[in-house]
């Protein structure tokens, strides 16, 4: 079997199981499975309004798949998305309500304040790994819970002590009339093609740049890339950097598209989290992150139809949703039974 076929077959069959024990579940707490994912298909494709709101919900997702995807090609994990996301939401909320621009001027600014503060809060644990070697996982996770506090002290400065900053200005905003007729007035914006085109973006700069060779050089062996006479300091920096600048840039997709501002957190969104198992999911490939990414939008926003339509506790669809997720982690067992299998077949032949 070949390479490219494992890497296709190991995500189908991770969400197949995923959702077989997912069905199991359910029948043993009593709820019928059948009647389940036909929920959670219509709260997928049941109307255009589900679809709008899922296409919606699949955008914060692709960046978040994108961060964590870039991390890991260039040998790093960025386990500290959700907070980058959280500071490029504030950032992006900020430049929109508190500018009055020309559109065409006023959205890259609020799209390039949110990179800039996503990229910046990556930074330091960039520079703490190239300069002190101190492992990016330990940093980025209590840097998570430093922008938690620090977005939502900023929000009550920025707003006189209320709990949500103003609305942005209209130039700001990503929401479009257009696609909110067609999809029976969801939240669709344009933030969905903003996305897509970064996934380009990232495929462009690794597959095509000769920084983006660098950068994968580092990240695959720091030692033959140093003897090659790469800056491993650097480019390490460098990719904890671009990591945040998707995060942050998956901030600005609430800001300026689902809800015009931010409003204090009481916990983390979940966003950049489940962007670990989105870029597992596509193998940390930019195209796989964009199916990745449109499997967990899915299965959130066609998992809120499930309670409703099928009388399934969100715990369930909880359950079910962490089922795939665990398989999906699993991939390696997977591949590697796959891959027995393969030499067995050949081994007989």
């Amino acid at each position: 079997m070949s390479k490219r076929m494992t890497n296709i077959l190991v995500p189908l069959i991770s969400i197949l199981l995923g959702l077989i024990v997912g069905a199991i579940v359910m029948s043993l707490s009593g709820f019928s499975p059948i009647n389940g994912y036909i929920a959670l298909w219509n709260g997928v494709f049941g109307d255009s309004y589900n679809l709008g709101e899922t296409i919606r919900q699949i955008t914060p997702y692709i960046f978040a798949g994108l961060a964590v995807a870039f991390a890991f090609r260039t040998g790093l994990f960025n386990i500290g998305v959700e907070g980058q996301l959280i500071v490029g939401w504030l950032a992006a909320a900020y430049v929109g309500y508190a500018f009055d621009l020309p559109k065409i001027i006023h959205i890259p600014l609020a799209l390039l304040a949110a990179a800039v503060a996503g990229g910046l809060w990556a930074f330091v644990p960039g520079l703490l790994k190239a300069k002190l070697q101190v492992h990016e996982v330990i940093v980025t996770i209590m840097m998570n819970y430093i922008a938690l506090h620090v977005v939502n002290a900023s929000i009550a400065t920025l707003s006189d002590g209320a709990e949500k900053t103003e609305k942005i200005h209209e130039s700001a905003s990503l929401r479009s009339p257009f696609l909110e007729s067609i999809t029976d007035y969801s939240r669709l914006h344009w933030g969905i093609i903003v996305a897509i085109i970064a996934v380009f973006v990232m495929w462009f700069l690794l597959e095509k740049t000769t920084r983006g060779f660098e950068l994968k050089a580092v990240g695959f062996n720091q030692n033959a890339s140093e003897y090659a006479g790469m800056n491993v300091g650097k480019n390490v920096i460098l990719a904890m950097v671009i990591s945040g600048i998707f995060a942050g840039l998956g901030g600005a997709m609430e800001a300026l598209g689902t809800f015009g501002n931010i409003s204090k957190l009481t916990g983390f969104t979940g966003i950049g989290f489940d962007g670990i198992a989105v870029a597992l999911l596509g193998a940390n490939q930019p195209f796989g992150v964009l199916l990745g990414a449109i499997l967990f939008g899915s299965l959130k926003n066609g998992g809120l139809n499930m309670p409703n339509e099928a009388g399934i506790p969100m715990e369930i669809v909880s359950i079910v949703t962490a089922l795939i997720i665990f398989f999906v982690a699993s991939g390696y067992i997977i591949r590697v039974t796959l891959e027995r299998l393969s030499k067995k077949k050949k081994e007989e032949k």
